[in-house]
């Protein structure tokens, strides 16, 4: 039988020991590279996370204490009509007359209660007319008096803490 010689050698590389390092660490380098630019995506992320659940938190918080401070609001809109008929009831009687002073009575009650809860009554004659808190229905010209002042309150107006409840129906100078 014949032999056959079979040589084997070694694959040969263009490349030299000191270049494939360099080759490994520049891959190395550009992984880390990459890895700084995800971790900084993940922060970005993060704090835009972080922010707008700390927005979310406040924004519920805000509405929380509005609704708490105003929560009598639909209450007291729907008592005034009855302290109206109230003070209607009231106007010009004497007060010795036992039922009057229970209906007086009544009604001290029902508004130390609203004013206790922050609503009061919108102080605007005599004073210069603001159409934030009244509404003119009538003009009149009087003696004595200047322009654009409150002469009469026909229904009284109404304030919640620093929210109008209702607008003052009045009578304006000429």
């Amino acid at each position: 039988m014949e032999e056959k010689e079979v040589e084997i050698t070694e694959s040969e590389s263009t490349e030299t020991p000191e270049e494939t390092v360099e080759n490994e660490t520049d891959k190395l380098k550009a992984q880390i590279e990459e890895m700084k630019k995800e971790l900084e995506a993940s922060k970005n992320s993060y704090y835009r996370a972080y922010a707008d659940a700390e927005n979310l938190k406040k924004r519920y918080q805000n509405e929380a204490e509005t609704a708490s401070k105003y929560r009598i609001q639909s209450f007291a809109q729907s008592i005034l009509p009855s302290i109206d008929a109230l003070e209607r009831a009231l106007d010009g009687k004497d007060l010795s007359d036992p039922f009057v002073k229970g209906v007086k009575l009544t009604y001290d009650q029902i508004i130390n209660a609203l004013s206790h809860e922050g609503v009061s009554p919108v102080e605007c004659e005599g004073k210069p007319f603001d159409a934030r808190y009244c509404h003119a229905i009538m003009t009149e010209k009087v003696e004595g008096v200047e322009a654009g002042m409150v002469i009469e309150v026909l229904q009284k107006g109404y304030m919640l803490k620093d929210r109008l409840l209702r607008a003052a129906l009045v009578k304006v100078s000429e």
